[in-house]
């Protein structure tokens, strides 16, 4: 069976590196999966979850999912790279760090004036906790409030 090679990076570190039977990515303007032999092309990454499909020895596949927001993939028939400005396996969330994290970044946005630039970046922080958090309650069989 043919696979693409595929580099998952993020700024602090290479997330995955292998064979993959396929991969749907989160774009800005929806999904797009991504097959041995796809054309070649650059996309923006949008917030949302790339979903790795890698063969097993066994004959099953697996599929891995990392939550992402931002950055770019550069596809060609044989591999992909993938540039994530954030990035997360949904296995290595901790729901109750998550929660605390984004608890912490709302006061210290709520010290700020609201025509405070700064606020921008507490509230991108909130935005990808929310992200994440998004993510463990669909792990868990349950649908965000």
């Amino acid at each position: 069976m043919a696979e693409l090679t595929c580099q998952f990076v993020r700024p602090d570190r290479l997330l995955y590196e292998g064979n993959v039977a396929s991969l749907i990515l989160a774009t800005i303007d929806g999904e797009l999966g991504v097959w041995p032999g796809h054309e070649p092309e650059i996309v923006a990454l949008g917030d949302g979850v790339v979903r790795l499909s890698i063969n097993q020895p066994n004959g099953e596949v697996s599929i891995q999912k990392v939550v992402i927001s931002g950055g770019y993939a550069e596809i060609d028939p044989s591999g992909v790279i993938i540039l994530a400005d954030h990035a997360r396996r949904s296995d290595d969330i901790d729901a109750d760090v998550v929660r605390e994290t984004r608890d912490a970044a709302i006061d210290k946005m709520n010290d700020f004036d609201e025509k405070d630039n700064r606020r921008t970046y507490y509230e991108n922080k909130i935005k990808w906790c929310n992200l994440l958090l998004k993510q463990v309650l669909e792990d868990s069989g349950r649908t965000a409030k």
